[in-house]
């Protein structure tokens, strides 16, 4: 848990609760805060398993499942590839086309040149291309003066993505099956402070939505699942304007280390399979192996 992300904060409190939760159910847990000696503090430790509670670059990216791989100590959720194919978001997309699934338009562009000129017409995502959690994400409005000042934080290759309007939607996948959909309501933009403060959304769970659109958010979950070749827990996230019926759902990304916090969307998806939190995350450790 930890590790040196821009998401640091909310892995070491995904780490906290799953401790606590894989101690109830009878683990024997050791905590870890990754670190440049992670590989020493492993060996010494000398787990049966590793539980990857790290959230974006080096643990979500395929990094530290190079070095879990190497030292053939089996770990839970995705392998190297489906790993990095995931985090960079522009092979994920184009792994998601090939399956036939819906993404909205976007393009690969140098930082320099999207703050010189807007990328494509307004409204558009700024974002970086291999980071999760909604980090470092620009919205421009259609009625913006100019192209966005992107701070110093962002890679010089960022993605400009064609803003898709309506309701946030998301659904979790556990092993071959989808667990349902969940809404997100927020009072403005889904960004990190919404996603991680408490009050700052609102989860229906399940949400209230026609039969068709909940049985494609499924599908395409497991689909979207499948194509990248994820294992274990994934979530993927929507985005659909209800105007235009199934034709406006469109398919965002996918998470191969979901958020295992106390506002966090999978642990309420998977209550809608009857698994407790402790339940879903001694599934995680059970399903956990090497060659992943």
């Amino acid at each position: 848990m930890g590790g040196p992300s821009a998401e640091r904060e909310v892995s070491l409190v995904s780490g906290r609760e799953c401790a606590a939760a894989l101690r109830a159910e009878g683990y024997e847990v050791t905590p870890i805060d990754a670190g440049e000696d992670l590989a020493e503090r492993l060996k010494e430790a000398a787990p049966d398993v590793v539980f990857n509670a790290l959230h974006g670059r080096w643990g979500e990216d395929g990094c530290v499942q190079g070095l879990l791989e190497w030292l053939r100590i089996p770990y839970t959720h995705s392998g190297v590839l489906a790993s990095a194919l995931a985090m960079d978001k522009e092979r994920s997309k184009e792994a998601y086309r090939r399956a036939g699934l819906p993404v909205a338009d976007s393009k690969l562009c140098d930082k320099t040149d999207v703050m010189a000129a807007h990328a494509m017409p307004p409204p558009y995502v700024v974002k970086p291309y291999n980071e999760g959690s909604s980090v470092g994400v620009y919205l421009v409005h259609d009625a913006a003066n100019g192209p966005p000042a992107l701070d110093d934080q962002m890679p010089q290759t960022v993605m400009v993505e064609a803003f898709v309007p309506g309701r946030e939607l998301t659904t979790t996948v556990v092993g071959d099956r989808a667990a349902g959909v969940t809404e997100i309501l927020t009072d403005g933009w889904y960004d990190y402070d919404a996603k991680y403060k408490a009050g700052g959304s609102r989860h229906v769970c399940p949400a209230d939505l026609p039969k068709e659109i909940t049985q494609a958010c499924m599908d395409y979950a497991l689909r979207a699942h499948d194509a990248l070749g994820c294992k274990g827990v994934s979530r993927t996230d929507f985005r659909w304007d209800d105007s235009k019926g199934l034709a406006g759902l469109v398919l965002l990304e996918t998470n191969t280390q979901p958020g295992m916090t106390p506002t966090s969307l999978t642990p309420e998806q998977a209550a809608l399979m009857d698994m407790s939190f402790g339940q879903i995350c001694a599934w995680m450790v059970e399903d956990a192996s090497c060659n992943r």
